[in-house]
């Protein structure tokens, strides 16, 4: 899986490169963000502006994130999501878990 990882003050940002996040490549966003909190790292902002696609798995991988902030006393949010991405979101009522910004700067300001 394509990602770029980047710090901002105490803020660890995910950007996902992949255009799909589904069962193919989830596994490798969930060992990561569990990783990064592993190490201490207690904000994870995940950038999801490429991904078109998501299915559950991938929702999964996200769930299993929050799961793992919550556990490390941090927080997970998310960003920039495209539109089929955002409707899977409030389909599965997973936007009412999540803090979800529209910008990777909204997001970063809200930690």
């Amino acid at each position: 899986m394509n990602l770029k990882i980047e710090k901002k003050n105490e803020i660890v940002i995910i950007y996902v490169k992949e255009e799909r996040l589904d069962a193919h490549n989830s596994g490798d966003l969930k060992t990561e963000m569990q990783r990064l909190f592993e190490e201490g790292s207690k904000n994870i902002l995940v950038d999801l502006h490429d991904v078109r696609f998501i299915d559950s798995s991938g929702l999964g991988a996200l769930v299993s994130g929050f799961k793992n902030a919550i556990s490390h006393h941090g927080n997970l949010k998310l960003s920039t999501l495209q539109t089929q991405v955002k409707s899977m979101f409030e389909l599965t009522r997973l936007h009412r878990v999540f803090e979800i910004y529209t910008s990777t700067s909204e997001a970063l300001d809200n930690f």
